[in-house]
């Protein structure tokens, strides 16, 4: 069951807030609590359920997620089928009015559809910062629902970091327009890039398909392995958050054919860096992957990327 006896009955209740307490909120993704926080500020006390590394294809809420979800004020979460194993509990909560599928927000005409996908959509918008800013807005005003009497400081939170979206999405295309163009072909373990590829004009290549639930065989192996000797493709991608044995095993087939392919470095796919770094923010999982990509594949970066903030060589 995913939802225990003692969830159930919670769910009939509303969590009550004082007038100028702090918002609890429980986010499933570190991207979304990033948000969250920068919207809030210190009127909200944000929960992130998936730290990093966690795939949120796989993950499955704990009994302690389910408390922190039924106390909080407020539960923030993709959408888009994302939080596949989750969505269950997550929609109802829903109906209860406190759990709000923010990455939803995005208009249906931007979203990708996908022929491995039926029925659904990518729900990978947050590689791209001009599509992450309409969760930002859906990320507002939930905050604004929930909270009324600060709905004019969420918005003057979330115009400035909008701004700062703004720039980040100007350094994306600016430094990936500098890959040279046979060089625009971005293979990694699965198929989390989409968004990415059609923003900046990349070929994108996943092993896995969108959801990491999907199995690559040996067959779907060989085949990229080809793919890399035929088109001299000289450097392919890991995530953190989904394992290199895929990957390794294609660098591994390309070179019994006698072509070297590297390891171009690791991303952050569907999770963050570690919390209180630079890549633990959403500003700086987007530069750490532009940066890194860019570098990777024949670009001209900046040595720290787009605020000199990224370790040497990230």
């Amino acid at each position: 069951m995913l939802i225990t006896s003692l969830a159930a009955g919670a769910l009939a209740g509303t969590p009550l807030r004082a007038q100028g307490a702090s918002l609890s909120v429980v986010a499933t993704t570190g991207m979304i609590a990033d948000a969250a926080r920068r919207v809030g500020g210190a009127h909200v006390e944000v929960k992130a359920l998936m730290g990093p590394g966690v795939d949120p294809h796989s993950y499955r809420q704990t009994r302690t997620d389910i408390q922190a979800a039924l106390r909080a004020d407020l539960v923030l979460w993709h959408g888009l089928y994302l939080e596949a194993q989750m969505e269950e509990f997550l929609l109802k909560l829903g109906e209860r009015g406190t759990a709000v599928p923010v990455g939803e927000a995005v208009p249906r005409d931007q979203r990708i559809a996908h022929e491995d996908y039926a029925n659904k959509f990518d729900p990978h918008v947050w590689m791209v910062p001009d599509l992450w800013t309409y969760v930002v807005n859906g990320v507002r005003d939930a905050l604004s629902e929930a909270a009324p009497d600060r709905a004019d400081l969420f918005a003057s939170h979330a115009t400035e970091y909008l701004e700062e979206l703004d720039a980040l999405g100007s350094y994306a295309r600016d430094v990936l327009a500098t890959v040279p163009q046979p060089a625009r072909v971005l293979l990694t373990a699965h198929d989390a890039f989409g968004y990415f590829g059609a923003a900046y004009g990349f070929e994108v290549v996943g092993i896995q398909g969108i959801s990491t639930e999907s199995e690559a065989g040996l067959n779907r192996i060989r085949t990229l392995a080809d793919m890399l000797v035929e088109r001299g493709i000289g450097a392919v991608f890991v995530e953190t958050s989904v394992s290199d044995r895929n990957i390794r095993a294609l660098v591994e087939g390309a070179a019994a054919q006698g072509h070297k392919v590297k390891i171009g470095g690791e991303l952050f796919s569907d999770a963050m860096g570690a919390p209180g770094t630079y890549t633990g923010t959403y500003i700086g999982m987007i530069d750490h992957n532009v940066s890194t990509i860019a570098r990777a594949l024949g670009g001209e970066v900046p040595q720290r990327g787009m605020q000199g903030k990224l370790e040497e060589g990230s």
